[in-house]
């Protein structure tokens, strides 16, 4: 028994070095480059979807295996592992750190819930639309772990302010004591709920450490101070540790309905988050990992960039947004949307008064918005119109002002402005003396907006690391011959049309991502579909587009996507709400991307013809 014990603790130890010596007959018994591309294939996949080891280091072994094999050269693998997409990712990682690091996101969230008021219906709405917004340039885990404290606070107004009217009645001299949390019935203070210091994220960690989709979670833990000291017990926060999660798992509701609102209001910030990742090409790391190897594997197209991947995706976004209200709405809250979505303030009850009145408390805590926030906002809206106006298609962009062309990309703005954050200050420049005599707080050597370590707590390195590997992966299956060698073995696949076959791989896709992290998942399929187009004659962005966005769908299981795990945390939904709900988001969106890909995606990306810049990696990569 205890040798079975030992066998099965050490079994991820036994799959990293058995998985090669099984596979290894398969270089050996063909010693062709194929052969050993698709061996070194094999072995990434095994251990991306096993995780027997982390993702970004799985993804190193293209790095020596390659240059083993003959495969490719050292210097050529190791360029694949920095690449235009990972300065991208630099310039944006900084402006969210800002964002972050200056609480903005938090009077963004906040504001907009004051704007919906305490009716279920129209929270639901304005939680997903402020989450989605977010979700549009900061990672889905990050997005999520921002919204859900707030989420939870505000539940906790709903769910408990009833009690605390009558506390307030009964008491005709004194007011009612803010919200603090009671070991007995687990209350949230929302003072306790915004306090973000630097802590050990080590119960977190343990949460997202199944999957890893996406950029990684930016914000910092949440933490509390140690003032009260004695033999009370000290006061703290619900945080995602176990125990806790056991206790959410317990709560007793004090109606059906409560319960309801709050499976509804958490499970939508995960599907909100994941519908706003869809939304811009920097919004999700399989839309970046798509990005590059797109433009690796066709460099003469021109064809996607922020601009035209926004006029796709924008009213996919906003359309599943609407109709992912309406499932929600009717799963958990029924169809009485004239009571739940009523803004009379006739019809509210008192706790939705006294929740607002909360509420809007916090907001006003935040103060007037401070100059870090108006540079941060500045510099965010700079960056998306800059991205915009670079090459918008129908009208001439800023890059047609220099005399070279393409020299340009989304990268260069990103990173321009990440730079600049670097340098200015994080208060206002101040020079002279007050009428009093006093001096000024000198603005030269105080803090600027953000600093490096700012940077190096939010960059996700793993990821870069992760998108490396499957660029080495695709170079050497191209240069291998094996991408050619499996699109031919899909001609049976030539008999049915362009949208059965786009369809049959959203579909199986949409399947393997909900138990293999996105990004690996995509990584695999990639080189697939590619492959596949190419074969069939397919304009290569007919499939590669709805299947990149079909593998965001990972939304049925707490495993899926680091923000169901998050949500899940929080101990308001069971799995079964998680599939029921999911599954339902998961349709929805697989129709919208069909139809869309269909309808204006045809007249936008040109596809119902067989480019040129696809016929040339065809004839590139038989020869």
């Amino acid at each position: 028994m205890g040798f079975l014990q030992g066998l099965l603790g050490a079994r991820k130890l036994l799959l990293v070095i058995c998985v090669p010596l099984l596979l290894l007959p398969l270089p050996i018994l063909h010693p062709s480059s194929e052969a050993a591309c698709a061996y070194v294939l094999m072995v990434t996949a095994v251990y991306w979807v096993s995780e027997a080891v982390p993702l970004g280091a799985a993804a190193l072994v293209p790095a020596f295996l390659y240059p083993l094999f003959g495969v490719l050269r050292s210097s050529e693998v190791a360029a694949e592992y920095f690449k235009n997409t990972t300065l991208l990712l630099v310039g944006v990682i900084c402006v969210a750190a800002a964002v972050e690091k200056w609480n903005l996101h938090k009077r963004i969230a906040l504001r907009m819930v004051l704007m919906a008021g305490a009716k279920p219906g129209t929270l639901l709405l304005c939680f997903m639309c402020c989450t989605t917004m977010l979700s549009m340039w900061l990672s889905n885990t990050s997005t999520t772990a921002m919204v859900m404290p707030i989420v939870e606070a505000v539940l906790q107004e709903l769910v408990t302010a009833e009690e605390e009217q009558l506390v307030a009645g009964n008491s005709s001299t004194e007011e009612a004591e803010p919200i603090t949390l009671d070991a007995n019935n687990g209350q949230l203070p929302l003072e306790l709920i915004f306090v973000n210091e630097d802590t050990s994220a080590a119960d977190f960690a343990s949460l997202m450490h199944k999957n890893l989709n996406g950029v990684p979670m930016m914000t910092k833990p949440i933490q509390t101070s140690n003032r009260h000291q004695g033999k009370k017990q000290q006061e703290k926060p619900l945080v995602l540790t176990q125990g806790s999660r056991n206790q959410e798992l317990n709560r007793k509701y004090r109606s059906q309905h409560d319960q309801m609102v709050c499976k509804c209001l958490s499970l939508s910030i995960s599907y909100a988050a994941t519908i706003g990742g869809l939304t811009t090409i920097i919004g999700t790391s399989t839309s970046l990992i798509f990005l590059e190897h797109f433009n690796n594997q066709y460099p003469a197209a021109d064809v996607v960039n922020f601009g035209t991947w926004f006029l796709f995706s924008f009213p996919i976004s906003l359309i599943m947004l609407v109709i992912s209200w309406f499932w929600m709405h009717w799963l958990f809250l029924g169809c009485n949307f004239r009571e739940t979505c009523s803004l009379s303030k006739k019809k509210k009850t008192k706790r939705e008064e006294l929740s607002e009145r909360r509420i809007q408390e916090e907001y006003e805590k935040l103060g007037d918005i401070s100059y870090p926030e108006m540079v941060t906002g500045f510099f965010f809206i700079l960056m998306t119109v800059l991205w915009f106006t670079r090459e918008p298609g129908f009208v001439p962009g800023w890059d047609s002002f220099f005399e070279k062309k393409g020299y340009r990309t989304d990268a260069t703005v990103s990173v321009f402005l990440g730079f600049l954050l670097f340098l200015i200050p994080a208060k206002k420049p101040c020079f002279g003396k007050k009428n009093d005599g006093t001096n000024y707080e000198c603005s030269l050597g105080i803090e600027p907006i953000i600093t490096w370590k700012d940077f190096q707590k939010t960059m996700p390195w793993e990821i870069v690391i992760l998108v490396g590997g499957g660029y080495a992966l695709a170079s050497g299956s191209k240069s291998s011959g094996l991408s050619t060698w499996i699109g031919q073995q899909m001609l049976c696949l030539s008999s049915l049309p362009s949208w059965a076959v786009t369809l049959l791989a959203c579909v199986l896709v949409s399947i393997v991502t909900e138990f293999v992290s996105n990004p690996a998942t995509i990584t695999i399929f990639l080189p697939i579909v590619c492959s596949l187009s190419e074969t069939l004659h397919i304009n290569p962005l007919y499939t590669l587009i709805p299947v990149t966005m079909c593998i965001s769908f990972a939304v049925m299981l707490p495993v899926g996507n680091p923000p169901n795990a998050i949500v899940f945390s929080y101990g308001h939904c069971q799995i079964k709400d998680m599939v029921k709900a999911g599954l339902g988001v998961n349709v929805i969106g697989l129709v919208i991307v069909m139809v869309a890909i269909n309808t204006w995606g045809v007249s936008l990306f040109h596809l119902d013809t067989f480019p040129a810049w696809a016929k040339v990696s065809n004839i590139t990569d038989q020869a």
